[in-house]
């Protein structure tokens, strides 16, 4: 947990349980239903935990505020994002069932008391939040229309998609013809893991 409290040394040390105990849950599932590939297993704490909190390097998710995590597979980013954001509402959806049941006992197990998951298409999803979250499910001209009804009227401030993506994203972004923010994880974090990583923003 090192490196977690290396960028985050506010975390509480019932924080650093939940993260640890996540990370021991998490490999467990992934024994069992392949949430992430056996590599990145590995790496768990620096490929996938610490790339989720990214999205808190970009984004001060205010209390009392709802999140929509699309395409969450095996709880990333929402499940780190809900240990960090205790005060603000996490929904986890894919469309995988064994994927949200998994997310479903982390959850619970974590006490994360913030947390809900469903299993559901993202354009199905009919509840309104103030920010959507997610990891490299679709290209921006795809999945931007699966979510833009998913925000509530008046959304929070800094409403928006915070998408974690990587490489060159140039001509995605114009394909998709949206008005978006494109930062470098590298900013924010040292590793060599996050050379290639970015957040993209793409306001209400």
């Amino acid at each position: 947990m090192q490196l977690l409290t290396k960028y985050f040394p506010h975390l509480t040390e019932p924080q650093l349980a939940q993260f640890a105990r996540f990370e021991t849950e998490f490999k467990a599932w992934n024994a069992q239903i392949n949430l992430v590939a056996r590599t990145d297993a590995d790496n768990l704490v620096e490929r996938h935990i610490l790339h989720s909190l990214a999205l808190a390097k970009v984004i001060d998710f205010p209390a009392g505020s709802a999140v929509l995590d699309v395409g969450t597979g095996g709880g990333l980013p929402g499940l780190p994002l809900a240990i960090l954001f205790p005060e603000v509402r996490f929904h986890l959806v894919d469309s995988i069932g064994k994927k949200i049941r998994a997310v479903q006992f982390m959850a619970a197990d974590l006490g994360l008391h913030n947390v809900t998951a469903e299993q559901i298409r993202a354009e199905d999803v009919r509840e309104k939040f103030d920010f959507i979250v997610s990891r490299a499910v679709a290209r921006l001209a795809t999945f931007h229309p699966w979510i833009m009804h998913s925000y509530k009227k008046h959304p929070a401030p800094g409403a928006g998609l915070y998408y974690l993506k990587g490489g060159d994203l140039t001509e995605e972004i114009a394909e998709s013809g949206l008005v978006a923010r494109v930062l470098n994880v590298s900013d924010f974090f040292e590793e060599e893991f996050f050379e290639t990583k970015k957040v993209v923003v793409v306001p209400v």
